[in-house]
C-alpha cells in the first residue's frame, strides 16, 4: 500500500496542477475579454477616422466651390460697378 507521505504530496499534486490550471483558464478568459474591448474601441476609432475623412473630402469640395462663388461674385460686382460708372 502507498505511504501516508506519498498519499500527501500526491494530492498536494493535484491540487496545485487543479489550482495551475484553473489560473490559466481564467486568465486566458479575462485576456480574451479585454482584447474583445480593445477591438471594439478600435472599431469605433476606425470608424470615426473614416467619417472625419469623408467629412474633410466634402469639405475641401465645399470650400472649392465657395471660392468659384466668390470668384464670380467679385466679377459680378466689378461688372455692376463698370456699369453704374458707364
Amino acid at each position: 500500500m502507498i505511504s501516508e507521505a506519498v498519499l500527501v504530496a500526491l494530492i498536494g499534486l493535484g491540487g496545485s496542477c487543479v489550482g495551475s490550471i484553473f489560473g490559466v483558464v481564467c486568465s486566458a478568459k479575462l485576456t480574451n475579454y479585454r482584447l474583445e474591448q480593445l477591438e471594439k474601441k478600435v472599431d469605433r476609432h476606425n470608424d470615426l477616422i473614416e467619417k472625419m475623412f469623408k467629412v474633410e473630402q466634402e469639405q475641401a469640395v465645399v470650400s472649392s466651390k465657395i471660392s468659384g462663388i466668390d470668384h464670380r461674385l467679385e466679377t459680378l460686382e466689378t461688372n455692376l460697378r463698370r456699369d453704374a460708372m458707364s
